[in-house]
């Protein structure tokens, strides 16, 4: 399991990285060369162990290796999501404390945006051109010696949450060693797990801002295997890549395996993915048509696991354990779950409540943020991230929702996610959001809002026909008060849906009843 720069002196010419759309390929010397390069500027800038830097990239092939060159220099890296606006990217910005920032021409409009507000920053660096106020990344680089610095140190991500229920949180896991060969977080256990080493090519159609691409990109660089990066996910393009590459494993989130499900058949059995060994899924529960049918299709190599940034525990399942316990997460194989009511008192095995883990989990800390540090552990010392489920007799952990999207309607408890799951496998919706709003005699009302497959379909004949077939599979308690159709949901290449901004839409009164809705999409009842 060696890290990147010895595998750059036994096999220089083998791909590190290839670019998914462009073909773009950087092998493990070029890797080597260019991230002491970035960890020499670092250097020349004033940048030491410990020190923050922050990049709002698009998936290229700068992204990792400025994560390459910060892991070697010790430097505290933050990914920007490319889809916040201004305010929201500037608050991650003082959050960290970053003091150098990296843009991208591609996203100069937003970099240009920042650049002014950015307190705190020194240097503002542009990879594939420039902008005013930024410097080349590029032509930076080349003026540095492509030998390693002399006190070269393990540096590590500090990730930001979606911010789908409120401000982004830093995640921050200290590295367990300062040493720059310590094993990636996700070498023993997941790594282990799913057989990752230095055969793997892993396609990898997530944006490299988020944790989970993040993470095993660097874990398949660090073992010596080859990632292919989509610079977006297409779903027949995806298909033409497993086949093209012989793709060993990937990592996906639901709402891409609906994309390619949606696609017409013939597309779908046009490709060759027999050279799938894992086919891997997390960030949000899968809807158990969808994965019956992503099964029936690719085989028993589809494997999910529940984990989140902040590192408190894992569960995993396979194939066959999934199908006799179809809608589950799997079993605990890092920490031990429980299941807590409000009150604290841990709950049975079929009861609802807050997941939990305990165990030798690192202790996370939220950056700058003590108070919602403090609110993630109880007086046990056990944490959590705010979703809610129950554990079965067997230990199986199924989820529900996130607390905060639950919705209380005449005292009765509705997650919106079982509705979702459900909503989606109808033939005319390609994406849904549920969620609550106020309503005076239940004191909340389900809300549904759903991006049609075609938009010629947002009409109230449809609409009734969607609330028709609905009714006909769950209790007439969870069926939505309303339904209104919506071009395009704020569902970020993450796979998270950042349902915040609807509920707050629709909250604060900007909806009237009658009229278009959000991006031209109509009302129906």
């Amino acid at each position: 399991m060696p890290h990147p720069s010895i595998t750059a002196r036994t096999y220089p010419h083998k791909p590190a990285i290839i670019m998914g759309d462009s073909g773009e390929m950087v092998t493990y010397r070029e890797l080597d060369e260019r991230s002491n390069q970035g960890a020499h500027l670092f250097r020349c800038l004033g940048l030491q162990t410990g020190d923050h830097i922050a990049m709002l990239l698009e998936n290229n092939r700068q992204f990792l290796e400025i994560v390459w060159a910060a892991q070697r220099s010790g430097i505290i890296f933050t990914p920007v999501s490319t889809h916040l606006k201004k305010n929201e990217a500037l608050y991650i910005l003082a959050n960290c404390g970053a003091k150098l920032f990296i843009g991208s021409l591609a996203l100069a409009e937003l970099a240009q945006q920042m650049q002014p507000e950015a307190a705190g920053i020194a240097h503002f660096y542009m990879v594939g051109g420039i902008a005013p106020g930024f410097e080349s990344w590029e032509e930076a680089l080349a003026a540095q010696p492509d030998t390693p610095i002399d006190d070269q140190s393990n540096g590590v991500p500090m990730l930001y949450s979606s911010g789908t229920t409120g401000q982004p949180k830093g995640v921050f896991v200290p590295p367990a060693d300062t040493d720059i060969d310590t094993p990636m977080p996700l070498v023993a256990s997941i790594g282990k797990a799913f057989g990752f080493s230095d055969e793997t090519v892993y396609l990898s159609p997530g944006p490299l801002y988020h944790a989970a691409p993040l993470h095993y990109n660097m874990m398949v660089i660090y073992q010596g295997g080859t990632s292919v990066v989509m610079e977006r996910f297409e779903p027949e393009r995806a298909l033409q890549l497993i086949e093209e590459h012989r793709v060993t494993h990937s990592q996906w989130v639901p709402i891409m395996f609906i994309r390619m499900l949606k696609l017409p058949r013939e597309v779908r059995e046009a490709y060759d993915v027999s050279s799938m060994q894992f086919a891997i899924h997390a960030a949000a529960p899968c809807p158990i048509d969808v994965k019956e049918q992503m099964i029936q299709w690719w085989g028993e190599v589809i494997v999910e696991y529940y984990a989140a940034s902040e590192g408190i525990g894992v569960t995993m399942i396979d194939s066959p354990n999934w199908l006799t316990h179809k809608g589950s997460v799997g079993r605990a194989v890092v920490g031990e779950v429980h299941i807590v009511d409000d009150a604290g008192r841990e709950l049975p095995p079929g009861e609802t409540g807050a997941v939990y883990f305990s165990g030798e989990h690192t202790r996370f800390h939220y950056h700058g943020e003590p108070d919602k540090t403090a609110l993630a552990y109880n007086e046990r010392g056990w944490a959590t991230t705010g979703d809610v489920g129950y554990v079965d007799e067997e230990g199986f952990l199924y989820l529900t929702d996130r607390k905060n999207f639950m919705i209380i309607s005449g005292g009765v408890n509705i997650y919106p996610q079982e509705i979702e799951n459900l909503l989606i496998t109808h033939d005319k919706v390609a994406d849904v959001a549920v969620f609550g709003l106020p309503d005076e005699e239940f004191g909340e009302q389900v809300k549904a809002v759903v991006e049609p497959v075609n938009w010629a379909d947002a009409t109230d004949e449809v609409a009734i026909e969607i609330m028709e077939w609905l009714r006909e599979r769950i209790s007439h308690i969870k069926v939505p008060r309303s339904l209104d159709f919506h071009r395009r949901l704020p569902r970020m290449d993450n796979g998270k849906l950042y349902k915040r901004h609807l509920m707050e839409e629709y909250r604060g009164g900007a909806r009237s009843d009658e009229g278009p809705g959000p991006e031209g999409g109509n009302k129906n009842t």
